[in-house]
């Protein structure tokens, strides 16, 4: 079949409207394909807000959580003396209710100081700072046993957290002043008070 130019006049409209409806179904789909991946990112995007909120949600309440079981433990170690400042009052009193209590032949102490404490290895306090207040014990003993009974009970007897660092024992060779009768062994230990203070106090 073959076109002359009579025949263009008659088909000059048809082509023109091929042409309108493959430009129109171009757009057609161009816009299509605009909205799908505007629709996808807008969809990816509403999922991570969904994911962030769900994670904040989690978060706030392992938060809150995690502030009633350390209120619970904070309370516990202000009620115990162990949170504040320096308690020597409460130290020296509670030495002495013990030295009443005739656990050891005689006991003298000395509590320096406090200064800030640095523990090795090294430890994170997050907000609280460790002070250390140390305390060093010269005892005349009978035998060991009074020596464990008096670290046992000192615990119980006096609030607050006492680190005892270590003792030498040494028998005694003879009765000097400061010493009674009967004293078979004398005993220095050393140790010390730790306090903690909230940095923002």
């Amino acid at each position: 079949m073959n076109f002359t130019k009579n025949d263009f006049p008659i088909l000059r409209w048809s082509i023109v409207a091929i042409c309108a409806s493959i430009l129109f179904s171009s757009s057609v789909v161009y816009f299509a394909n605009t909205y799908t991946v505007a629709t996808q990112q807008d969809l990816r995007k509403a999922s991570q807000m969904r994911n962030n909120s769900s994670n904040s949600l989690n978060t706030a309440h392992q938060d809150r959580d995690n502030m009633s079981i350390y209120a619970d433990e904070y309370g516990s170690l202000i009620n115990r003396k162990i949170v504040g400042e320096d308690m020597r009052l409460d130290w020296i009193e509670g030495m002495e209710n013990l030295r009443q209590k005739n656990l050891v032949t005689n006991f003298r102490y000395n509590i320096s100081p406090q200064k800030r404490y640095v523990p090795n290895p090294p430890v994170d306090s997050g907000n609280l700072v460790i002070n250390y207040s140390e305390m060093k014990l010269q005892f005349d003993l009978l035998h060991e046993e009074q020596l464990l009974d008096f670290f046992t009970a000192l615990p119980k007897n006096i609030p607050g957290w006492y680190q005892l660092e270590g003792c030498t024992l040494n028998r005694s060779a003879s009765t000097g002043p400061n010493e009674l009768p009967g004293t078979h062994l004398k005993a220095v230990c050393t140790g010390g008070w730790i306090t903690l203070k909230s940095r923002s106090s």
